[in-house]
């Protein structure tokens, strides 16, 4: 295959066919670089199951137990080649079974007992990707006594590098972390024998591509690395080309295949926005629905219609960006226990939750591309159900519609302009013919997302807004609490009538108009301020007794053992109501130390 490096194995597309048993695959797989083109589906039950591969007894009793017996295809596929050892690009749609497709080996491929450096090394875009595998590889070397641990954002740095420091074995973790973590030497690399590249074209999008790269080139030389993804862009395969050696690309399916699955039945329906609220409402009863995730574009809508749908009565919570890592894991954990059905959900959570129950799955913003909306779409139907797909497009939006309609082949360019109460909506989804924009009390069985017990994490982002000057809150409202309220006063007076009341840090310019209240004048007169510390509005020699009497009110505050407030000097040598002659002479006897003020005003 010309433009490939040389010793590098040409890629090819190895795939199944539906009449052809499985013994060539589970006896070790194609000999020759060129693979039969043959096809299966996804999910047929002569599959061969994982017994046949020669795995250890441990492993194949732990995913019996959580009922895995047979392989998919693109385990079928790679399974021959990985337990060997040898590079693989691993290419399915989403809900295949990728992530066992490349477990099994790294699981069969460790040795037990380590000493407590990770062997292996998986490298996943989003942090609930990294929940999600790591619960995955727990579950299937659940016999082998290892220990698997997560490594992402949004925790506490202790709890990992505490982790990290009594031993592992293999680590999963999002690209930043990972980095961070191996560059203060808290997580070691040197010995990681085997590495995974999980969604690689979802970290592109991510712009995770440059860390993947220093992460590569952390570990050692020697190692095994397999690459999955469910689309192949170029950077993909240039990262390929350089960082794998000799790789076997497997697709495992039809080359004519869509990205989506036939399993997934499709509705397209234009809508208005401000109508989709009551829309969604009445999809959500329709019969058969079983779990629901619901997608937005942005963040702020993510958590408007999680508030709307829970105000009309169903169990619903959200996951988007803005909420702190314990409160989305929180809303992942309701959502698969089932105690919250519907999660309503930005694209960050698209490639990270793997639900079996999913059955329905609605665009309530239209996805940005082809790719967003495979993603999407591919929550439901997996692991060979069924399920539902209701996108939901704007007026707006339909050019954009037009062209991920003909990218994808739906042959669906003019959604059917419907509302809430269209007939036809009712008969396609198979809505009660009685349903409103409200869950009847009847059935609101849920526990809903309270009963799911939050964990605290201590997110910076919510200690953030406490105080402006960057400490506490308890720190700000001590000062606060010390901090003595001040009077604004007139002439010595306070605005209510009564004499001003003097604290112990009073300014020079309050010793100032206390004098002047008690002189007994009798007539309030109004302050001006000035920025050289005498008032503009009286002579010269007014302004040398009013600097006498805030040094004696100076004097008074240095005996308490408070220093006095410093004058400002004043701009241009002028106040705001008095001459430049004046002000001149003001400005030459004020000074900003206290007994310098003295000395010139004697």
């Amino acid at each position: 295959m010309p433009g490939l490096r040389a010793g590098m194995r040409e890629a090819i597309s190895i795939i199944q066919d539906q009449n052809q048993t499985a013994g060539a695959d589970s006896a070790g797989g194609p000999a020759t670089d060129v693979a039969p083109d043959v096809s299966r589906p996804a999910a047929e039950a002569d599959t061969p199951a994982f017994a046949e591969f020669g795995l250890k007894p441990e492993i194949i009793s732990a995913l019996a137990a959580s009922g895995k017996h047979h392989t998919f295809a693109i385990q079928a596929l790679t399974l021959p080649l990985a337990l060997k050892g040898d590079d693989v690009i691993g290419q399915a749609r989403t809900g295949m079974g990728k992530t066992l497709g490349f477990g099994v080996p790294l699981l069969q491929r460790l040795e037990t007992p380590g000493d407590g450096t990770p062997q292996a090394l998986v490298v996943v875009p989003t942090r609930e990707l990294c929940v999600q595998v790591t619960k995955d590889l727990a579950e299937a070397g659940a016999n082998l006594g290892i220990t698997v641990e997560s490594i992402y954002g949004g925790r506490p740095y202790e709890p990992q590098i505490e982790a990290l420091q009594r031993g592992v074995d293999i680590v999963v973790g999002t690209p930043g972390r990972l980095l961070d973590l191996a560059e203060q030497r808290h997580l070691v690399l040197g010995k990681v024998r085997s590495l995974v590249l999980d969604e690689a074209d979802e970290m592109l999008d991510l712009g995770f591509l440059p860390d993947i790269e220093r992460i590569l080139r952390m570990v050692p030389e020697e190692r095994q690395t397999m690459l999955f993804s469910a689309t192949m862009p170029g950077p993909i395969i240039n990262l390929a080309r350089t960082f794998l050696t000799q790789p076997t690309h497997i697709r495992a399916e039809e080359n004519d295949a869509g990205a989506i699955h036939e399993r997934t039945t499709q509705f397209v329906y234009r809508a208005h926005s401000l109508d989709k609220p009551e829309l969604v409402a009445k999809v959500l009863q329709a019969g058969g629905r079983g779990l629901t995730m619901i997608f937005t574009r942005t963040k702020r809508t993510a958590q408007k219609v999680a508030d709307e749908l829970t105000d009309r009565g169903f169990a619903a919570a959200a996951v988007h960006g803005d909420l702190g890592q314990g409160a989305r894991e929180q809303a992942l954990r309701a959502f698969r226990s089932s105690k919250v059905d519907v999660l309503v959900a930005t694209d960050v959570a698209a490639r990270g939750i793997d639900v079996d129950d999913v059955t329905h799955v609605i665009n309530y913003q239209m996805p940005e591309d082809e790719k967003t909306y495979v993603h999407r779409i591919g929550r439901t139907g997996r692991a060979g159900k069924t399920g539902v797909a209701v996108t939901l497009v704007d007026w707006d939006e339909i050019p954009r519609w037009k062209l991920i309609s003909d990218e994808l082949g739906l042959d669906q360019p003019e959604p059917v302009e419907t509302y809430s109460t269209s007939k036809h909506l009712f008969s396609d989804l198979d809505i009660p013919a009685d349903a409103t924009g409200r869950l009847p009390l009847g059935k609101r069985t849920r526990e809903g997302l309270s009963a799911e017990d939050a964990e605290d994490l201590g997110d910076k982002r919510r200690e953030r807004g406490g105080s402006r000057d960057g400490g506490s809150r308890d720190g700000g409202a001590a000062r606060s609490r010390n901090r003595k309220p001040r009077k604004r006063t007139r002439g010595g007076r306070s605005e209510d009538g009564g004499p001003a009341e003097s604290t112990g840090a009073e300014s020079p310019s309050d010793g100032e108009t206390a004098q002047t209240g008690s002189s007994g004048s009798g007539r309030s007169r109004s302050r001006r301020r000035t920025r050289g510390g005498g008032s503009g509005s009286k002579p010269a020699t007014e302004s040398h007794a009013s600097a006498d009497g805030a040094t004696g009110g100076g004097d008074g505050q240095a005996d308490g053992g408070q220093r006095p407030a410093r004058r400002r000097r004043r701009r241009g040598g002028r106040g705001r109501g008095g001459s430049g002659s004046e002000a001149s002479q003001d400005t030459t006897s004020q000074t900003t130390n206290t007994g310098e003020t003295s000395a010139a005003a004697d």
